[in-house]
């Protein structure tokens, strides 16, 4: 008997300094990985490349929501200082929208002089990992070989990570005036669906369904260079 409670007390010991090692784990790569999306977010990484591209985010009828005009307006000022030769425009739409993201990119940037000549878009991308898919469409379309990426702080290493991924030579030049990055709860709440993100990524493959695009978008054969007619 004596042998017998010994020997369950021992399994119990063991399934808890298990569970304690797990936490433990778990609580120490959360830390590093938040503290990568922090350090990650503070680098501008601008340099003469073949494309920027800007990641897409919630628009209204074809009005940019704050968080996508401050990295359009990012994104134009880079191309305005002549770091690339062409700017892309991503992201899909939700059912019953009239604009995709990246349409609503295509107008803002043309309204400020950005050359439709210039603009590219990736239409079609429900997700980040959808958008970065489609990008890679378009490099081979185009023969584009390096990018700039544009986002918000805490996006930017998942960016990084997606686009390295699918062969693209990658840098990040992140958006300092996005509403996610200065306004303290939207910070968190950023870093959690960050954390999340990368998480599901890295582990199954799958990228969070994005709250701009839509849930039925079928991507195009080819990568458009124009809107689509829109009402």
């Amino acid at each position: 008997m004596t042998r017998s409670r010994l020997t369950w007390g021992r399994r119990l010991r063991d399934l808890l300094l298990v569970t304690l090692a797990f936490v433990l784990g778990a609580c120490a790569l959360t830390a590093y990985t938040t503290f990568r999306i922090w350090q990650v977010g503070q680098q501008d990484g601008r340099r003469h490349v073949d494309a920027i591209v800007v990641l897409g985010a919630a628009q209204y009828n074809g009005r940019p929501s704050p968080v996508l005009a401050a990295r359009l307006d990012h994104a134009i000022e880079l191309y305005n200082e002549g770091f690339a030769t062409y700017l892309i425009t991503t992201g899909g739409k939700l059912q019953g929208d009239n604009y995709t993201e990246a349409q609503t990119g295509y107008r803002y940037a043309t309204a400020r002089r950005v050359p439709a000549s210039a603009i590219l878009m990736e239409d079609t991308g429900r997700t980040t990992l959808e958008s970065m898919e489609h990008v890679r469409a378009i490099f081979d379309a185009h023969g584009l070989h390096t990018a700039l990426f544009v986002s918000d702080r805490s996006h930017m290493l998942r960016v990084l990570r997606l686009a390295q991924d699918q062969g693209i030579e990658a840098w990040a030049s992140p958006t300092g005036t996005s509403p996610d990055d200065i306004d303290q709860d939207l910070i968190r709440n950023s870093i959690v669906h960050e954390l999340g993100g990368l998480w599901l990524y890295i582990f199954v493959s799958e990228d969070p369904v994005s709250a701009g695009a839509s849930s039925n978008t079928t991507p195009s054969s080819a990568p458009s260079s124009a809107p689509s007619p829109s009402s």
